[in-house]
């Protein structure tokens, strides 16, 4: 199986073209690789997000004012 598009490397060289795998196919990757890209930031920040409000709902309210007032 050849990912090239060559099934054979006995040919003149200097007409060879491209040799990276799945020629043909650079837009199709773009796409994958940008809705990739932006489906890791929304759930990175979907993740985040609930772990903040976790956070912020930890401890005791009313201490954490009082400690707050003194500054």
């Amino acid at each position: 199986m050849s990912t090239i598009g060559y099934d054979s490397w006995a040919v003149d060289l200097a007409e060879v073209g491209p040799v990276y795998p799945f020629q043909g196919y650079e837009v199709l990757m773009v796409i994958l690789g940008v809705a990739f890209w932006i489906a890791w930031h929304r759930i990175q920040f979907a993740r985040e997000s609930k772990h903040l409000e976790k956070a912020r709902h930890m401890g005791d309210q009313e201490k954490i004012h009082a400690l707050l007032e003194k500054y």
